[in-house]
Formats: C-alpha cells, structure tokens, sequence
C-alpha cells in the first residue's frame, strides 16, 4: 500500500514468500548493524592477540549491513512493481529475473568479508603470515577466485535476462576448483599449527573451519537451483540465513574463544560485562 508517496509491502498484494523475503532480508541488514557496533564496544574484551579480529569483524559487519541495506532497497522497489501485475506467470518471472540482478549485491560483499573471514579463522591459530605465507595466500587466491568466477557466472545473462545455462555451468564448475582449495588449506593449516594454539582457540578453528564445508555449500547449491523453475525468494531467505550464521555465528564463536582466554589471564572484576581491559 502507499502512504502519501512511500510504498510499504504487504501481503495482500506481493504475497506471504515475498514478505518473509523481505523480513529476512531487513533483519540481516539489522543483525550486521548490532553486530559492528558489538564488534567495536567489545574490541578490548578479549585477549590481546585476538583484537585484530574484532577488526576484521566490524570491517565484516560494515561491509555485509551496506549490501543488505542495497539489497533491501532494490527489492523493496521490485516488490512494488510486483503489486501491479496480476498475472502469475508474470509475477513470478519478475521475482526471478530481479533475483539475478539483485544478487549480484552479494558477490561484491563477499569479495571483501570471506577473505576477512578466513583470516579471522587463521589468527584462531595464533599463525603469523612469515610462518605459512604460502600456504595463506592460496587460502585468499582460491577465496577470491572463488567469489569471481561464481559472479562472472552469475552474469551469464541475455538481454532479456534469461539465464545461459552453458556458459553459467560452466562458469560454476570452474569456481568450484577455488571453493574445493580453501577447506583444503584450513585443514592443512590445522595439521601444521593446532598443538600451538590452546583449547578455546583449536574449538572455535574447529567450528569456524566447518563453515567452510556446511553452510558455505548453500551457495554453489543454490546457484545450481537457479537453473530450475524454483521461487528464487527462497534463495534469498536461504543465503541470508547462510551469511548471518557465516559472519555473526563465527564472530560470535571466536568472540567467546578470544573472552575466556583473556578471563584466565585477569581478574574476574576486570572482566565482567561492562569492562574493558587494556
């Protein structure tokens, strides 16, 4: 409906999906904006050598709550566009055709917050970039490699907006050579450096490297899935669940790790919630 000039959603006209699209997508742009705040107010809660990392993740939170914010706002205006059609078939072209547009929002943040997530999983390690540099800068070629071919994949486009399968196919299998490198290297990185890290530190590498091969496989699933005739608003829903848990799940995750590290080091008072310690 309108209200004066704006334009406010709402189910009766764009329907129930769109509008959990639209809720999923307002709460990632909020979540990403606590979360650089938090990041920021909790930059001296932890252990010293984990500070970089609250860095790293307000830079993160920045980055991924400005494409959520760019994100929100293209499909705020193609839910208004679809108010005004009310033939089926053309809605649902709309919504997927607008998918590929609007997506691409995504690639561009990732470019920039998975390299700063792999880092952040590799200070879990207390790794130093003169002792692997090898092996850290496969780790960020194959990441960004990865993020580059999957765009230039997902611009396989005509004019139109039909998808070119082939040449999206084909694009897909070689960002999978990238993806399938960076588990790969952590791994390595784990054998290598794991008995210099203390136990806090080996859990959350643990569980911050399993991202890489269970909720990062959302992505190249659903690039795959929009090849199908599937409501691509349920890949919006999907990839914005996968980017919280990727980014504030493992912020939160090593934020823990890096707390208790620094508890075993100070007083109690020093560190109560509230407290900062220098």
């Amino acid at each position: 409906m309108h209200l004066g000039s704006t334009y406010v959603p709402t189910a009766g006209e764009v329907g129930i999906l769109c509008m959990v699209t639209y809720f999923f997508l307002s709460v990632a742009a909020y979540a990403f904006l606590g979360n650089l705040i938090f990041s920021l107010a909790t930059h001296s809660s932890v252990a010293p050598e984990h500070r970089i990392s609250r860095t790293f993740e307000a830079i993160i939170a920045a980055v991924a709550g400005v494409s959520y914010f760019l994100i929100l706002s293209d499909y705020h205006h193609m839910l208004e566009d679809l108010a005004k059609l009310t033939d089926e078939a053309s809605r649902h072209q709309l919504i997927n055709r607008s998918y590929n547009a609007i997506g691409q929002y995504r690639y561009m943040d990732w470019a920039v917050t998975t390299p700063l997530l792999l880092l952040k999983m590799v200070g879990a390690l207390r790794i130093k970039p003169h002792e692997a540099p090898r092996a850290i800068f496969t780790l960020l070629a194959a990441d960004f490699f990865m993020v580059l071919t999957g765009y230039i994949g997902e611009q396989q486009l005509t004019a139109a907006g039909e998808i070119i399968a082939s040449q999206k196919l084909l694009w897909g299998a070689i960002s999978t050579a990238g993806y399938v490198l960076v588990p790969l290297t952590l791994f390595g990185l784990w054998k290598r450096f794991k008995d210099r890290a203390k136990e806090p530190e080996r859990r959350a590498y643990k569980w911050m490297a399993l991202t890489t091969v269970t909720t990062w496989g959302a992505y190249p699933i659903g690039y795959l899935l929009t090849l199908t005739d599937l409501n691509l608003n349920w890949l919006h829903i999907s990839f914005t669940i996968a980017d919280i848990i990727n980014k504030v799940g493992v912020a939160v995750v090593l934020y823990l790790a890096a707390k208790k590290l620094l508890e075993e080091r100070v007083p109690e008072e020093a560190v109560l919630p509230g407290h900062q310690v220098s």
